[in-house]
Protein backbone atom coordinates (compact mmCIF):
# COMPACT_ATOMS: atom_id res chain seq x y z
CA UNK A 1 0.00 0.00 0.00
CA UNK A 2 2.87 2.63 0.83
CA UNK A 3 4.63 1.43 -2.66
CA UNK A 4 1.31 2.17 -4.56
CA UNK A 5 1.47 5.74 -2.71
CA UNK A 6 4.42 6.62 -3.47
CA UNK A 7 4.16 5.67 -6.94
CA UNK A 8 1.00 7.72 -7.63
CA UNK A 9 2.57 10.89 -5.93
CA UNK A 10 5.93 10.45 -8.17
CA UNK A 11 3.46 10.36 -11.14
CA UNK A 12 1.53 13.66 -9.99
CA UNK A 13 5.01 15.35 -9.62
CA UNK A 14 5.87 13.83 -13.38
CA UNK A 15 2.68 15.73 -14.58
CA UNK A 16 3.16 18.40 -12.55
CA UNK A 17 6.78 19.25 -14.52
CA UNK A 18 5.21 18.41 -17.73
CA UNK A 19 2.53 20.85 -17.45
CA UNK A 20 4.45 23.68 -16.18
CA UNK A 21 7.47 22.68 -18.99
CA UNK A 22 4.73 22.67 -21.54
CA UNK A 23 3.03 26.29 -20.58
CA UNK A 24 6.84 27.75 -20.34
CA UNK A 25 7.44 26.58 -24.02
CA UNK A 26 4.07 27.92 -24.92
CA UNK A 27 5.42 31.09 -24.23
CA UNK A 28 8.46 30.95 -26.24
CA UNK A 29 8.68 31.63 -29.66
CA UNK A 30 8.11 29.67 -32.77
CA UNK A 31 11.88 29.76 -33.83
CA UNK A 32 13.29 29.04 -30.63
CA UNK A 33 11.18 26.22 -30.13
CA UNK A 34 12.25 24.40 -33.25
CA UNK A 35 15.94 25.10 -32.56
CA UNK A 36 15.39 23.06 -29.18
CA UNK A 37 13.15 20.87 -30.80
CA UNK A 38 16.58 19.88 -33.18
CA UNK A 39 18.61 20.07 -30.42
CA UNK A 40 16.81 17.69 -28.08
CA UNK A 41 16.65 15.13 -30.95
CA UNK A 42 20.20 15.35 -31.87
CA UNK A 43 20.87 14.92 -27.93
CA UNK A 44 18.54 12.35 -28.02
CA UNK A 45 20.39 10.70 -30.96
CA UNK A 46 24.11 11.00 -29.80
CA UNK A 47 22.69 9.00 -26.29
CA UNK A 48 21.32 6.00 -28.00
CA UNK A 49 24.19 5.56 -29.67
CA UNK A 50 26.96 5.80 -26.81
CA UNK A 51 24.77 4.09 -24.52
CA UNK A 52 23.87 1.05 -26.85
CA UNK A 53 20.67 0.15 -24.80
CA UNK A 54 17.50 1.39 -24.46
CA UNK A 55 17.12 3.51 -21.12
CA UNK A 56 15.22 1.84 -17.87
CA UNK A 57 11.99 3.79 -17.52
CA UNK A 58 10.33 3.74 -13.90
CA UNK A 59 6.01 2.99 -14.56
CA UNK A 60 5.35 6.84 -13.85
CA UNK A 61 7.91 7.72 -16.54
CA UNK A 62 5.95 5.39 -18.88
CA UNK A 63 2.80 6.36 -17.66
CA UNK A 64 3.63 10.08 -18.81
CA UNK A 65 5.07 8.90 -21.88
CA UNK A 66 2.45 6.83 -23.54
CA UNK A 67 -0.04 9.57 -22.71
CA UNK A 68 1.89 12.65 -24.25
CA UNK A 69 2.91 9.79 -27.39
CA UNK A 70 -0.91 9.77 -28.21
CA UNK A 71 -1.04 13.36 -29.50
CA UNK A 72 1.93 14.07 -31.46
CA UNK A 73 2.13 13.39 -35.40
CA UNK A 74 2.62 9.60 -36.86
CA UNK A 75 5.79 10.05 -38.30
CA UNK A 76 7.31 11.99 -35.00
CA UNK A 77 5.54 8.31 -32.81
CA UNK A 78 8.25 6.54 -34.65
CA UNK A 79 11.30 8.12 -33.05
CA UNK A 80 10.05 8.15 -29.81
CA UNK A 81 11.25 5.94 -26.73
CA UNK A 82 7.64 5.01 -25.94
CA UNK A 83 6.86 3.21 -29.38
CA UNK A 84 3.55 1.02 -29.72
CA UNK A 85 6.08 -2.07 -29.08
CA UNK A 86 7.53 -0.48 -26.31
CA UNK A 87 3.25 -0.32 -25.01
CA UNK A 88 2.91 -4.22 -26.12
CA UNK A 89 6.07 -5.73 -24.00
CA UNK A 90 4.83 -3.10 -21.31
CA UNK A 91 1.44 -5.10 -21.47
CA UNK A 92 2.62 -8.67 -22.07
CA UNK A 93 4.52 -7.42 -18.80
CA UNK A 94 1.69 -6.68 -16.56
CA UNK A 95 -0.11 -10.08 -17.76
CA UNK A 96 2.59 -12.41 -16.66
CA UNK A 97 2.65 -10.40 -13.44
CA UNK A 98 -1.10 -10.79 -12.74
CA UNK A 99 -0.93 -14.49 -13.01
CA UNK A 100 2.26 -15.24 -11.42
CA UNK A 101 0.52 -13.33 -8.56
CA UNK A 102 -2.68 -15.11 -8.86
CA UNK A 103 -2.24 -18.74 -10.52
CA UNK A 104 -5.10 -20.30 -11.91
CA UNK A 105 -6.72 -23.20 -9.93
CA UNK A 106 -6.67 -26.58 -12.02
CA UNK A 107 -8.10 -29.33 -10.84
CA UNK A 108 -10.84 -30.49 -8.14
CA UNK A 109 -10.83 -28.48 -5.23
CA UNK A 110 -8.98 -29.87 -2.13
CA UNK A 111 -10.90 -32.08 0.39
CA UNK A 112 -11.74 -29.98 3.84
CA UNK A 113 -9.61 -31.84 6.46
CA UNK A 114 -12.33 -32.86 8.79
CA UNK A 115 -14.06 -34.55 5.89
CA UNK A 116 -10.77 -36.51 5.45
CA UNK A 117 -10.60 -37.59 8.89
CA UNK A 118 -14.40 -38.79 8.65
CA UNK A 119 -13.39 -41.00 5.68
CA UNK A 120 -10.42 -42.89 7.80
CA UNK A 121 -12.98 -43.02 10.99
CA UNK A 122 -14.98 -44.64 8.56
CA UNK A 123 -12.75 -46.96 6.88
CA UNK A 124 -11.22 -47.59 10.26
CA UNK A 125 -14.93 -48.94 12.11
CA UNK A 126 -15.84 -50.37 8.92
CA UNK A 127 -13.92 -52.59 7.69
CA UNK A 128 -15.11 -54.76 5.08
CA UNK A 129 -16.42 -50.97 3.56
CA UNK A 130 -15.02 -50.14 0.24
CA UNK A 131 -14.62 -46.66 -1.58
CA UNK A 132 -18.04 -46.45 -3.24
CA UNK A 133 -20.00 -47.86 -0.12
CA UNK A 134 -18.08 -45.34 2.30
CA UNK A 135 -18.89 -42.66 -0.54
CA UNK A 136 -22.96 -43.40 -0.41
CA UNK A 137 -22.53 -43.06 3.85
CA UNK A 138 -20.75 -39.61 2.85
CA UNK A 139 -23.83 -38.61 0.71
CA UNK A 140 -26.44 -39.91 3.28
CA UNK A 141 -24.40 -36.88 5.54
CA UNK A 142 -25.03 -34.24 3.52
CA UNK A 143 -20.82 -35.01 1.86
CA UNK A 144 -20.35 -35.37 -1.75
CA UNK A 145 -17.06 -36.80 -2.47
CA UNK A 146 -16.05 -39.19 -5.20
CA UNK A 147 -15.14 -42.59 -5.03
CA UNK A 148 -11.88 -42.12 -6.60
CA UNK A 149 -11.05 -39.50 -4.23
CA UNK A 150 -11.81 -41.76 -0.93
CA UNK A 151 -9.37 -44.29 -2.40
CA UNK A 152 -6.74 -41.74 -2.94
CA UNK A 153 -7.34 -40.70 0.80
CA UNK A 154 -7.08 -44.31 2.36
CA UNK A 155 -4.08 -45.19 0.57
CA UNK A 156 -2.60 -41.80 1.31
CA UNK A 157 -3.19 -43.36 5.26
CA UNK A 158 -2.04 -46.56 4.64
CA UNK A 159 -5.69 -48.29 3.88
CA UNK A 160 -6.04 -50.38 1.36
CA UNK A 161 -8.98 -51.90 -0.42
CA UNK A 162 -12.06 -53.43 1.78
CA UNK A 163 -10.42 -56.72 1.78
CA UNK A 164 -7.38 -56.09 2.86
CA UNK A 165 -8.50 -53.92 5.51
CA UNK A 166 -10.50 -56.35 6.91
CA UNK A 167 -8.71 -58.49 9.97
CA UNK A 168 -10.52 -61.66 8.95
CA UNK A 169 -12.40 -63.07 11.68
CA UNK A 170 -13.96 -60.91 14.06
CA UNK A 171 -12.56 -61.00 17.42
CA UNK A 172 -14.19 -62.33 20.55
CA UNK A 173 -15.58 -58.92 21.64
CA UNK A 174 -16.66 -58.11 18.47
CA UNK A 175 -18.48 -61.34 17.80
CA UNK A 176 -20.29 -61.15 21.19
CA UNK A 177 -21.44 -57.67 20.43
CA UNK A 178 -22.78 -58.28 17.17
CA UNK A 179 -25.15 -61.37 18.57
CA UNK A 180 -25.84 -60.20 21.92
CA UNK A 181 -29.61 -60.12 20.44
CA UNK A 182 -29.94 -63.66 20.08
CA UNK A 183 -27.36 -64.34 22.60
CA UNK A 184 -28.32 -66.28 26.26
CA UNK A 185 -25.26 -66.15 28.54
CA UNK A 186 -25.03 -68.84 31.63
CA UNK A 187 -23.31 -69.17 35.26
CA UNK A 188 -23.63 -69.97 38.70
CA UNK A 189 -22.62 -67.94 42.03
CA UNK A 190 -22.80 -68.86 45.16
CA UNK A 191 -23.95 -66.99 48.33
CA UNK A 192 -23.53 -67.71 52.21
CA UNK A 193 -26.08 -68.02 54.92
CA UNK A 194 -25.71 -67.17 58.03
CA UNK A 195 -25.22 -70.64 59.46
CA UNK A 196 -22.17 -70.88 57.12
CA UNK A 197 -24.04 -72.85 54.34
CA UNK A 198 -23.00 -72.61 50.60
CA UNK A 199 -26.15 -72.31 48.35
CA UNK A 200 -25.94 -72.07 44.46
CA UNK A 201 -27.51 -69.53 42.28
CA UNK A 202 -28.16 -70.57 38.70
CA UNK A 203 -29.43 -68.07 36.21
CA UNK A 204 -29.52 -66.78 32.31
CA UNK A 205 -28.96 -63.40 30.91
CA UNK A 206 -30.29 -61.76 27.50
CA UNK A 207 -27.43 -60.27 26.68
CA UNK A 208 -29.27 -57.54 24.27
CA UNK A 209 -31.67 -56.14 26.91
CA UNK A 210 -29.50 -57.57 29.86
CA UNK A 211 -32.72 -59.14 30.86
CA UNK A 212 -31.59 -61.83 33.99
CA UNK A 213 -33.79 -64.70 34.83
CA UNK A 214 -32.81 -66.12 38.06
CA UNK A 215 -33.87 -70.11 37.90
CA UNK A 216 -33.01 -71.69 41.08
CA UNK A 217 -31.07 -71.59 44.10
CA UNK A 218 -29.71 -74.83 45.83
CA UNK A 219 -27.65 -76.46 48.06
CA UNK A 220 -26.53 -79.32 45.87
CA UNK A 221 -26.82 -78.13 42.03
CA UNK A 222 -26.44 -81.50 40.03
CA UNK A 223 -26.94 -81.42 36.47
CA UNK A 224 -30.02 -82.66 36.51
CA UNK A 225 -31.42 -79.78 38.27
CA UNK A 226 -29.73 -77.50 35.76
CA UNK A 227 -31.29 -79.25 32.96
CA UNK A 228 -34.69 -79.14 34.34
CA UNK A 229 -34.16 -75.20 35.13
CA UNK A 230 -33.22 -75.48 31.04
CA UNK A 231 -36.83 -76.60 30.90
CA UNK A 232 -38.45 -74.21 32.95
CA UNK A 233 -36.52 -71.41 31.17
CA UNK A 234 -37.51 -72.03 27.64
CA UNK A 235 -41.25 -73.26 28.47
CA UNK A 236 -41.68 -69.30 30.44
CA UNK A 237 -39.79 -67.66 27.02
CA UNK A 238 -42.81 -69.71 24.67
CA UNK A 239 -42.07 -68.10 21.48
CA UNK A 240 -39.54 -65.99 22.04
CA UNK A 241 -37.43 -68.76 22.31
CA UNK A 242 -36.56 -68.83 18.77
CA UNK A 243 -35.22 -65.93 18.31
CA UNK A 244 -32.08 -66.94 20.67
CA UNK A 245 -29.21 -68.40 18.34
CA UNK A 246 -26.27 -69.27 21.30
CA UNK A 247 -26.25 -69.71 24.65
CA UNK A 248 -22.94 -69.01 26.00
CA UNK A 249 -21.50 -70.96 28.73
CA UNK A 250 -18.60 -71.91 30.91
CA UNK A 251 -17.11 -75.50 31.13
CA UNK A 252 -18.86 -76.75 34.38
CA UNK A 253 -19.79 -80.12 34.95
CA UNK A 254 -22.92 -79.73 35.25
CA UNK A 255 -23.76 -78.96 31.83
CA UNK A 256 -24.27 -82.25 30.49
CA UNK A 257 -24.78 -83.48 27.00
CA UNK A 258 -28.89 -83.40 28.33
CA UNK A 259 -28.35 -79.66 29.50
CA UNK A 260 -27.07 -78.94 25.58
CA UNK A 261 -29.70 -80.66 24.29
CA UNK A 262 -32.57 -78.66 25.63
CA UNK A 263 -31.12 -76.17 23.43
CA UNK A 264 -30.18 -77.74 20.54
CA UNK A 265 -33.77 -79.08 19.81
CA UNK A 266 -35.06 -75.20 19.64
CA UNK A 267 -32.26 -74.19 17.98
CA UNK A 268 -30.02 -73.01 19.75
CA UNK A 269 -25.92 -73.09 19.60
CA UNK A 270 -23.86 -73.78 22.68
CA UNK A 271 -20.81 -72.21 22.73
CA UNK A 272 -17.95 -72.55 25.32
CA UNK A 273 -15.86 -70.67 27.05
CA UNK A 274 -12.22 -71.38 27.23
CA UNK A 275 -10.66 -72.72 30.43
CA UNK A 276 -10.58 -71.05 33.06
CA UNK A 277 -11.29 -67.73 30.68
CA UNK A 278 -14.31 -65.65 32.89
CA UNK A 279 -13.97 -62.89 30.95
CA UNK A 280 -15.46 -64.25 27.68
CA UNK A 281 -18.91 -64.64 29.53
CA UNK A 282 -18.63 -60.89 30.98
CA UNK A 283 -21.75 -60.02 30.70
CA UNK A 284 -23.01 -62.88 33.32
CA UNK A 285 -19.67 -62.43 35.53
CA UNK A 286 -20.46 -58.42 35.62
CA UNK A 287 -24.18 -59.57 36.71
CA UNK A 288 -22.65 -61.51 39.50
CA UNK A 289 -20.49 -58.22 40.39
CA UNK A 290 -23.44 -56.59 40.44
CA UNK A 291 -25.74 -58.56 42.68
CA UNK A 292 -22.96 -59.20 45.71
CA UNK A 293 -22.01 -55.90 45.56
CA UNK A 294 -25.72 -54.26 45.59
CA UNK A 295 -27.20 -57.26 47.33
CA UNK A 296 -25.72 -60.78 48.95
CA UNK A 297 -22.58 -58.63 50.43
CA UNK A 298 -25.13 -56.51 52.36
CA UNK A 299 -27.80 -58.70 53.91
CA UNK A 300 -27.63 -62.02 55.87
CA UNK A 301 -29.65 -64.97 54.06
CA UNK A 302 -30.90 -67.17 56.89
CA UNK A 303 -31.35 -70.26 54.35
CA UNK A 304 -32.06 -71.52 50.85
CA UNK A 305 -36.48 -70.34 51.15
CA UNK A 306 -34.71 -66.71 52.24
CA UNK A 307 -32.10 -66.49 49.48
CA UNK A 308 -34.66 -67.46 46.93
CA UNK A 309 -36.72 -65.02 47.56
CA UNK A 310 -34.09 -61.86 48.30
CA UNK A 311 -32.34 -62.70 44.57
CA UNK A 312 -35.72 -63.24 42.84
CA UNK A 313 -36.83 -59.65 43.98
CA UNK A 314 -33.45 -58.33 43.63
CA UNK A 315 -33.69 -59.69 39.50
CA UNK A 316 -36.86 -58.19 39.48
CA UNK A 317 -35.35 -54.91 40.55
CA UNK A 318 -32.38 -55.31 38.19
CA UNK A 319 -34.90 -55.91 35.08
CA UNK A 320 -37.14 -52.94 36.00
CA UNK A 321 -35.44 -50.21 37.84
CA UNK A 322 -31.80 -50.24 37.69
CA UNK A 323 -30.03 -48.27 34.99
CA UNK A 324 -27.61 -49.71 32.61
CA UNK A 325 -24.73 -48.28 31.25
CA UNK A 326 -24.97 -50.70 28.26
CA UNK A 327 -28.93 -49.48 27.52
CA UNK A 328 -28.23 -45.80 27.96
CA UNK A 329 -28.96 -45.34 31.62
CA UNK A 330 -32.16 -47.18 31.51
CA UNK A 331 -33.68 -50.38 32.89
CA UNK A 332 -34.21 -53.34 30.83
CA UNK A 333 -38.17 -53.23 31.28
CA UNK A 334 -38.14 -49.05 30.90
CA UNK A 335 -40.53 -47.26 28.40
CA UNK A 336 -37.92 -45.64 25.79
CA UNK A 337 -40.54 -42.66 25.67
CA UNK A 338 -40.37 -41.40 29.08
CA UNK A 339 -42.51 -38.69 30.10
CA UNK A 340 -40.82 -36.05 32.77
CA UNK A 341 -42.44 -35.49 36.03
CA UNK A 342 -41.91 -32.95 38.21
CA UNK A 343 -39.83 -32.82 41.48
CA UNK A 344 -42.79 -33.37 43.80
CA UNK A 345 -44.56 -36.40 42.34
CA UNK A 346 -41.33 -38.66 42.39
CA UNK A 347 -42.40 -41.16 45.04
CA UNK A 348 -39.64 -43.57 46.63
CA UNK A 349 -40.02 -47.61 46.35
CA UNK A 350 -38.27 -49.78 49.13
CA UNK A 351 -36.62 -52.89 47.68
CA UNK A 352 -35.27 -55.79 49.94
CA UNK A 353 -36.91 -54.00 53.31
CA UNK A 354 -35.24 -50.38 52.30
CA UNK A 355 -31.53 -51.93 51.10
CA UNK A 356 -31.99 -50.78 47.62
CA UNK A 357 -34.48 -47.63 46.82
CA UNK A 358 -36.30 -47.12 43.70
CA UNK A 359 -38.02 -44.02 42.69
CA UNK A 360 -41.69 -43.75 40.75
CA UNK A 361 -44.12 -41.07 39.78
CA UNK A 362 -47.27 -40.93 42.05
CA UNK A 363 -49.56 -40.06 39.45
Amino acid sequence: MASSGCVALRMLYLVFLRLLGLLLWLSRSEDAKDVELLALRHENTVLRRRLGVRPRLTWPERAVLAALARHLPGPLRRHRLVTPATLLSWHRRLVRWKWRQKPARTGRPPVPEEITGLILRLARENPVWGSTRIQGELRRLGHRVGASTVRRILRSAGLGPAPRRSRGAPTWREFVRAQAGGLLAADFFHVDTAGLSRLYAFFVMEVGSRTVYILGVTAHPTAAWATQLARNLLAGLGERASGFRYLLRDRDSRYTQAFDAVFTVDGIEILKTAPQAPKMNAHAERFIRSVRAECTDRILLYNEQHARHVLIEYGAHYNTGRPHRALYLRAPADDPDVIPFPAQRVHRHKVLGGLIHEYRNTA
